[in-house]
């Protein structure tokens, strides 16, 4: 390659979850020698909001953390507080959460696919420039999405931040007869999704791997969504998966503050680690229905896949189990006897884990004898990932300067491409990255 002694690329505008981020790459002689992801959107204080609040008030406050996976901060908040308070939610409102959870994972997975990521692979700068070409692909991801929209709103009252959910179930349950309108829709729904499998996988993939350990939860017999174990699978030749209590999670994910960035990041027993749907499937993929699983093969899905380009294909195939899953539990729903069990206050500490559609999503909450939240914490996927989302870009641009030298733009549109792998939240769709290029010496500036 040709020389172009030191540089820094400074990416100006990284959104996440209403937020504002940017990226740092310090090169050096050809060598990348740093990779920054730097948060800088103000701290949000959910954690203090929730300080001081009865019991019953984290599900509908937490909610408004994300308005992409509202229900993954509900039904992880849920969670923690019956853990706290002794209380168990099972049979048919555990069902029902489970489907509620199927119609995030519907309308967000399929937003990530159709509208952010896919542009990337097939040369066009935005959904709207991609839709005056490929208008069928477009209009049967805005299929899917209302499909998934329609089970939040259903279930959830509404499609953003549902109103619906309670500590111990719902405020109201549905009636079979509702829910049948919804199936005639999923199963239309079902031919898109299967579709999009087939779509995504004809793609052209960079090579690339995550070397970063893989962790999501696990359940015994089914794709974890609603809960399960956390799980870990470590990145090497041989290594066998462990697996650890949920209530122990601060004491294997540990966040830390950063001095170039004002949200935290999480390290797995002092490991990077990457959580979401490439470790889910690698964790959990046996479990699919056998028809899930053979339209994964036939996308080319081996059993563990680390690139993270690929992430994509991973994620349609998720949206298609979570379509499959949603009729199966639509077609086994009874109405239950009342629509949430009692959850009394009292003393204690709470854990609850769930899979929001970007990974494993942690809450905790200490309660005080009249059921009052005293401390509370939260550890979203983004957090977690940031550390694989670093050394991701800092491998794939080192990779692409060793092949050969790249233009500002190439390697704009490459770590424009890296970052969208992971969906970090990203609250704007297609141009969130401006890079700027400061050389200490070569070329001038572009």
């Amino acid at each position: 390659m040709t020389h172009r002694g030191s540089r820094v690329l400074h990416v100006g505008s990284l959104a996440r979850v209403e937020g504002e981020g940017a990226l740092r790459l310090s090169v050096d002689g050809g060598t990348v020698t740093a990779a920054r992801l730097e948060i800088y959107e103000p701290p949000r204080f959910f954690e203090a909001f929730l300080r001081g609040r009865r019991h019953t008030e984290p599900p509908d406050i937490t909610s408004r953390v994300c308005g992409i996976c509202p229900v993954a901060y509900q039904m992880s908040s849920c969670r923690a507080i019956e853990d706290a308070c002794g209380a168990t939610v099972d049979g048919q409102l555990a069902a029902l959460r489970r489907l509620l959870y199927c119609g995030e994972w519907i309308e967000s997975q399929t937003l990530h696919i159709h509208l952010l990521h896919a542009p990337d692979f097939l040369g066009y700068e935005s959904a709207i420039h991609l839709a005056r070409d490929r208008r069928a692909d477009v209009e049967r991801g805005l299929r899917l999405k209302q499909a998934g929209n329609a089970i939040m709103e259903l279930l959830g009252g509404r499609a953003i931040h549902p109103v619906n959910v309670r500590v111990g179930g719902f405020h109201r349950t549905p009636t079979r007869a509702e829910l049948r309108p919804l199936a005639e829709r999923l199963r239309r729904a079902r031919d898109d999704a299967r579709e999009t499998v087939r779509w995504v996988a004809g793609f052209d993939f960079p090579d690339a791997e995550c070397d970063a350990d893989l962790f999501a939860l696990a359940e015994p017999d089914s794709y974890a969504i609603a809960g399960g174990t956390p799980t870990v699978l470590p990145h090497g030749d041989g290594a066998a998966r462990r697996a650890f209590p949920v209530q122990d999670f601060t004491a294997h994910v540990v966040e830390e503050q950063v001095p170039y960035s004002t949200a935290l990041q999480a390290r797995l027993d002092g490991r990077r680690h990457l959580t979401g749907s490439l470790a889910r499937w690698a964790i959990s993929g046996h479990l699919l229905p056998p028809s899930v699983r053979e339209a994964a093969r036939d996308a080319g899905l081996d059993s563990l896949c680390r690139n993270p380009f690929r992430s994509i294909v991973v994620r349609a195939v998720e949206v298609l189990y979570a379509v499959e899953e949603a009729l199966r539990l639509i077609d086994a729903y009874e109405p239950p006897p009342r629509p949430a069990v009692d959850v009394p206050p009292r003393s204690g500490t709470g854990h609850g884990a769930t899979e929001a559609p970007r990974g494993t999503l942690y809450h905790r909450y200490i309660l005080d004898a009249d059921g009052i939240v005293t401390d509370a914490r939260l550890v979203p996927p983004t957090s977690q990932n940031q550390g694989a989302i670093e050394e991701d870009l800092r491998r794939i641009v080192q990779d692409r300067l060793t092949a050969g030298d790249a233009t500002d733009a190439e390697l704009t549109r490459l770590c424009e491409r890296a970052v969208r792998n992971h969906d970090p939240c990203i609250s704007c769709s297609a141009h969130f990255l401006d890079l700027t290029v400061d050389r200490a010496h070569g070329r001038p500036c572009e």
